[in-house]
Order: structure tokens, then C-alpha cells, then sequence
């Protein structure tokens, strides 16, 4: 029974009902988009935005904390009490982003049973469980190297800090159904980088928090009092996060990924192709990422906190995540207008040609660091530009499949969005995974050979060999049929 104001049953007319549902939701209708529509979907997407951004920071604060936990090279406690070895620290590092690329999978069912929004407010109320449990771990240090929380039970959690990253793929489910075929590209983009960037965050933030904090408890460097601050910190962010999807947010009722849609997707080869090829764009941005600051700590320890402002210290590893995710909305601008798969190609090729430039200079009589850092900046704007080209690909296809010949531009039917709002999760899943793939190829590098120019090798490799999936799959085939994806 609508509560609000049904302002018309008629065709085009929006229905509110109680708990923010709303009925006939047609982004594809001009004459409601720009009456409307369009002020509900920008609002949702700031609000879904915020809520992602969270879940990205929490997700990857193990990528900085466990590098705070590292043995010194003389074999020493780090400043913070722990000495895990460097194995160790990459399997902190890769535990939340495994259990966050599973998470994914249900948290896209999720908002389909139960509302963009009403999700929103759940999965942001779940950030508050990894935030407190590290909090509390990481302040039962040792002492004198006795005690402390053991690594088996920091992998727990770790692991934890895997429910920041299944927010990635219902936000993306549910925005999908907001906004008409021709914005998709920029809005998911918008939406994506948003949440992105809380990488770049949470490496950017914890070595102030942790430093201002020490200089404020002790006057002088790190304490172990105040690593935990980096789980405290976001609290009241997330709480803010869960009022506002409360108050701001929508439910579309139709947004319903049902099970056969699913059903139909899972059938799909263009869903594990494109899944493949977004390890190579997300998996490398995730992945890279949180290996990011244990590899400028292992390969240039001087330049692990060069930037100093006062008491605080400003690890420069926070720019990888950082341009990576501001490229994001670009990559799927571009791909709005030339086409997501060509842009897509251009991304792979940058990565392969930074990745060998990463090698360059690491083989290098004098290693230099600005050239190492340039180059691998380079790699994380393109996986950003790819990451934003794919996101614009997959509603594409799905569209062209559902037999809309110019997909490029006009609307799929409910069927064809369905499906993509599907695929868009699924995807993300399998892409999300990177992000434990990374710091286990980069500790197998490591371990078996003694250094990372093994793994930059693989690395370089597999984006050759993405190119040419990429190319024989979709830009070749599309383009005899006289259109582009």
C-alpha cells in the first residue's frame, strides 16, 4: 500500500511507496529522467558512493597496517612490537582482498532480495565489525617480543577486513538500474572511482594517523598505542554511512536480478571472458595496490615515509591507488565515445609497456626510486582507465546480445539490464581475486628467487596475452558487424 505520494499510476509516473521503495522507475523515459530521475539517481549515487568508499577503506587497510608489523632487517621487532616475517606480511595483505573477492558474490544477490538501499545500510553496519576486531588485535601487542596476538590469529582478522570489499559489487548491481544506457559508463565510473580512491585513502591516512598520534602521546616516533588508531578512526564515518542510506537512499522495485537471469549469465562465455580480462584491469589495481607499500618498504626502505608535515609522515604509496582511481571515470568516458574494448586495449598495452619500464629500472646499476615510482604510476592510471572501458564493455555487450544493434548509444530492455546487473557483480567477483593473486605471486617471486623482477616478467605476459583475448573477442568481431563494444 503506498504511504507517500503515487503521484500518478500512469505510464512514466513514479510510485513511492513506504521503507523509500519506488515503482516504475524508466531511466530510458526522457520526460521522467529530467523531471525526476535523474535528481534520484545522482542522489543515490553520492550516497552509494560515500558507503563504498568506506567499505574500499577498510578493505585495504591491511595493505599499510601489516607493513607497520614486519621484522626489521637486522631481524628485530618493528616499531610497533611484531616481527612477522615477509611472508607473513603478504598473506596479511592477501587475506582481506581473497575473502572480499568471495563476498561479492552474494552481496550482488543481496540487493535484488533486498533493496539497494536496505543493503547499503547493512553492509556499511558490517565495516564496524572489521574496524573494532583489528582495532583490538592490533593493541594486544607484544612486549620485549613476548606476547601479543599471533599471526594465525591476525589472519583472522585479516580476513575480516573482507567485508569492505564485497560493498564494491551490490553498489555497482544496484547504480546499474539507475541510470540510462547512454550515462552508464560515466556513472558507474563515478561510482567505482569513488569507492576506489578509499584505497588511496586508507594508505594515505593511517601513517598520519599513526604518527600525529604518536607525536601526540609520546612527542617522539612510533608507539604502539597508537596503531590502532587506525581502526578506530573510521568508525563515525560509518556510522554517518548507515544514517545517510537511511535517510537519503532508494529502493527501485525493479531492480530484481532473478535467479534466471543468473542462470542465463552463468551459461554466457562473454561473462567468463570478460571476468578474465577484469582480473587484468581491477586485479591489478587491488592487487598492486596492496603490495604497493611492502614493495617500496623492501626496495627503497628510505623512501618508505619520505614526506614529513609537522609530526606526520605521508607514505608516497598512497599515489598509486590515488591516480589509478581518478582515471577510473576518464577510462569509462572515453569508452562512452570510442568504444569500451578499444580503449580497454590501449590500457592493457600502457600496462605491459610500464611494466617493463618497471624492470628497466630495477636492473638499473643504481636503482632510482622516481623512476620505479613514475613508472609504476603509469601502470595504475591505466588499470584505472581499464577498469572504467571494461565497466562500460559489460552493459554494452549484454545490450548488443539482447539485439539492440546500436547498444553503443540507445537502451537495453529490463531483460538485457537485468542480466548486466548480474554480470556486473559476478565480474567484479572474479576480478576482485587479483587482489590476492598479486601478493601471492609477488611472495612466490620473492621466496623462490630473491627479488620481484620474476613476477614483473609474469605480469608483462599476461597483459600481452589479455591484449590479444581482447582483440580476437571483441574488437575484431564487433567491428565486422559494423559496431563497437
Amino acid at each position: 500500500m503506498s504511504t507517500t505520494t503515487p503521484e500518478d499510476s500512469a505510464e512514466g509516473q513514479l510510485v513511492f511507496r513506504k521503507g523509500r521503495w519506488i515503482d516504475g522507475w524508466e531511466p530510458e523515459n526522457t520526460a521522467q529522467w529530467e523531471k525526476q530521475g535523474k535528481k534520484i539517481a545522482n542522489r543515490n549515487l553520492g550516497f552509494s558512493i560515500y558507503a563504498e568508499f568506506l567499505g574500499f577503506v577498510v578493505w585495504q587497510l591491511w595493505s599499510i597496517v601489516a607493513v607497520q608489523m614486519q621484522v626489521k632487517a637486522d631481524g628485530s621487532p618493528g616499531p610497533y612490537g611484531f616481527a612477522f616475517s615477509s611472508s607473513q606480511v603478504f598473506w596479511l595483505i592477501a587475506a582481506p582482498s581473497f575473502v572480499g573477492a568471495t563476498f561479492r558474490f552474494p552481496y550482488t544477490f543481496l540487493v535484488s532480495k533486498l533493496g539497494g538501499r536496505n543493503w547499503t545500510m547493512v553492509s556499511a553496519s558490517l565495516l564496524l565489525i572489521p574496524t573494532i576486531v583489528m582495532s583490538f588485535a592490533i593493541a594486544n601487542h607484544p612486549i620485549n617480543g613476548v606476547g601479543g596476538t599471533s599471526w594465525g590469529w591476525m589472519m583472522v582478522v585479516a580476513a575480516l577486513g573482507g567485508f569492505g570489499g564485497g560493498n564494491f559489487a551490490s553498489s555497482m548491481a544496484n547504480i546499474t538500474f539507475f541510470f540510462p544506457q547512454r550515462e552508464k559508463g560515466w556513472a558507474l565510473g563515478l561510482n567505482a572511482a569513488g569507492g576506489n580512491i578509499g584505497a588511496a585513502v586508507a594508505q594515505f591516512s593511517v601513517p598520519i594517523l599513526i604518527s600525529v598520534t604518536a607525536g601526540a602521546v609520546t612527542g617522539i616516533g612510533p608507539n604502539v598505542k597508537n596503531l590502532p588508531m587506525a581502526g578506530w578512526f573510521w568508525i563515525p564515518f560509518i556510522v554517518i554511512a548507515i544514517v545517510c542510506a537511511f535517510l537519503f537512499m532508494n529502493n527501485l522495485g525493479k531492480a530484481k536480478a532473478d535467479m534466471a537471469a543468473y542462470a542465463v549469465v552463468f551459461k554466457d562465455p562473454h561473462l567468463w571472458l570478460m571476468s578474465l580480462l577484469y582480473i587484468g584491469t581491477f586485479g591489478s589495481f587491488i592487487g598492486l595496490g596492496g603490495v604497493f607499500p611492502k614493495l617500496i618498504n623492501d626496495i627503497f626502505p628510505a623512501y618508505n615515509t619520505p614526506i614529513h608535515i609537522g609530526t606526520a609522515l605521508i607514505a608516497l604509496s598512497f599515489l598509486g591507488p590515488l591516480v589509478g582511481s581518478l582515471a577510473r571515470p576518464y577510462g569509462g568516458r572515453l569508452a562512452d565515445r570510442f568504444g569500451g574494448s578499444i580503449i580497454t586495449v590501449i590500457a592493457f598495452l600502457v600496462m605491459a609497456v610500464g611494466t617493463i619500464t618497471v624492470i628497466l629500472s630495477l636492473n638499473a646499476s643504481t636503482p632510482s626510486f622516481w623512476a620505479f615510482l613514475i613508472c609504476f604510476l603509469v601502470i595504475f592510471v591505466a588499470t584505472g582507465m581499464g577498469n572504467g572501458s571494461m565497466y562500460r564493455m559489460i552493459p554494452t555487450v549484454f545490450a548488443y546480445k539482447a539485439g539492440q544493434m546500436d547498444a553503443q548509444h540507445k537502451s537495453a530492455g529490463i531483460d538485457a539490464v537485468r542480466q548486466t546487473s548480474a554480470a556486473l557483480g559476478i565480474i567484479s567477483a572474479w576480478g576482485a581475486y587479483g587482489g590476492f593473486l598479486m601478493p601471492f605471486l609477488f611472495n612466490l617471486s620473492k621466496n623462490n628467487f630473491g627479488d620481484y623482477i620474476h613476477v614483473l616478467w609474469w605480469l608483462f605476459f599476461a597483459y600481452i596475452i589479455f591484449l590479444i583475448i581482447l582483440v580476437i573477442a571483441y574488437v575484431v568481431p564487433y567491428a565486422r558487424k559494423g559496431t563497437r563494444v
